[in-house]
């Protein structure tokens, strides 16, 4: 064994116990009694909690392309900062959109010397390229995005009616996975311009959402392809899931920090940092969300995390660029919220890890238990810090949770085994590895 971690509290799959986690060559060799063990290396974390690391699977990093949005080093720094060890980047918002294998193999290749963390790809579904999905499902894509509607770049454009049955069936036949941004075009009104939350609120109501998934839950009847639905927040698509997957299909969704934690009421006018699509609801509709999660209809929670230059946030919520950036933050974001509702670290585990690992076919990632690689977030879980966005280490120093006081310091970040991050700082040069689809 080359190392033990040793806590009070270590969330595995079956509860949170005082533990001993053995390590051997990146993997997790075994879980053992507190006092067990061979006399090889401690790292003992006293009562700070050892959890499963972060998987991270809505991650927009815009390298190359737009990488003074963002970039693959300094996303995953935040990453590692912040608790993750593992992140899917979306195919879009980088130039080229990872929607043939030469764009893939472009995107791989900045990639590659610059990752903190592990990191996959999802591919992108367009009108047109329907030929290039069965090759990069080959090529170890980890499944296909999708939008309904216009995704905000001229590049990646949303699938009509006639070209979701095309692709949905394509899909299925690959046994891939689809995922979607669901949002109805014919339900959106333009935004007007101005400074308003309400008026941008009102332009994307709940009925497109609703009336988006209601269509993939028919897709997934129809062609039998496995669909995944991407940020919800309106609560008017929850009993759509449920019903769907009571009748076995192969419907899942996810959800997001700010949904889980923000509300509409909490969005100042003007504060276009707060901006996202579908955008942060009423109060109501966040219950719904955490219900959906505790019942097992949602099993997610990812960051969504959608960055772009401070100049982009103009205080006009029709033209601002809209996306939240919180990839540092997700784990203390949904644990104090969590915390007062009465959920457990073990359930963020599940939502935070378990969830996302398991949608992606990660089965080497997600939980402590052995065989798993060696990936750990050591969490504080009842310290608190104020967010101040000169600390993060994502790209531009934009953020809706600016100012907000956060329950949970991530202590370090482990990654097969190194520690990789220390105190919010990461320590080594670009460790992380290229995933592909198993």
């Amino acid at each position: 064994m080359d190392l033990i971690l040793r806590s009070t509290r270590v969330v595995t799959p079956d509860g949170v116990r005082a533990a001993r986690v053995a390590v051997t060559g990146g993997r997790i060799e075994a879980v053992l009694p507190y006092e067990a063990g061979p006399a090889v290396a401690v790292e003992d974390l006293g009562d700070d909690v050892l959890l499963p690391g972060l998987v991270d699977t809505h991650v927009h990093v815009n390298d190359p392309g737009r990488t003074e949005w963002e970039g693959f080093a300094s996303a995953t720094r935040a990453a590692a900062a912040g608790g993750v060890t593992t992140l899917l980047d979306m195919p879009l918002n980088s130039l080229p959109p990872t929607t043939t294998v030469v764009n893939l193999r472009a995107k791989q290749a900045v990639a590659r010397d610059r990752a903190y963390v592990d990191v996959g790809f999802w591919g992108g579904a367009l009108p047109g390229n329907l030929a290039d999905l069965g090759p990069l499902h080959e090529a170890g894509v980890f499944g296909f995005k999708a939008f309904l509607s216009p995704s905000g770049v001229e590049e990646f454009p949303h699938l009509a009616p006639a070209d979701l049955e095309a692709v949905a069936t394509e899909i299925a036949r690959l046994g891939g996975l689809l995922i979607v941004h669901a949002e109805d075009p014919r339900e959106l009104a333009a935004a007007p311009g101005g400074a308003r939350y309400a008026d941008f609120l009102a332009s994307r109501p709940r009925a497109a959402e609703n009336a988006a998934v209601a269509t993939l839950v028919d897709v997934a009847r129809r062609a039998g392809t496995r669909i995944h639905v991407l940020h919800l927040s309106s609560s008017g698509t929850l009993p759509l899931i449920a019903a769907a997957r009571a009748g076995g299909l192969p419907v899942t969704g996810e959800t997001c920090p700010h949904f889980l934690t923000l509300t509409a009421g909490d969005v100042p006018d003007g504060a276009t940092e707060f901006k996202c699509c579908p955008p942060i609801r009423e109060a109501a509709d966040q219950d719904a969300l955490w219900a959906a999660l505790a019942d097992g209809t949602v099993g997610c929670v990812v960051s969504d995390h959608s960055p772009c230059t401070a100049d982009l946030k103009v205080p006009d919520f029709a033209t601002a660029w809209g996306g939240i950036s919180s990839l540092q933050l997700g784990l203390p974001a949904v644990w104090t919220e969590a915390r007062r509702r009465g959920h457990t670290l073990h359930d963020v585990a599940r939502w935070m890890s378990a969830g996302p690992a398991a949608l992606a076919g990660l089965s080497h990632k997600g939980a402590i238990a052995p065989g798993r690689d060696a990936d750990f977030a050591v969490l504080a879980p009842d310290e608190t810090f104020t967010v101040d966005p000169a600390t993060l280490h994502h790209r531009n120093p934009v953020t809706a949770y600016a100012g907000r006081t956060l329950y949970g310091v991530v202590r370090s970040t482990w990654l097969r085994g190194r520690r990789i991050a220390d105190h919010g700082t990461p320590l080594t040069e670009p460790t992380g590895r290229l995933l592909e689809r198993a």
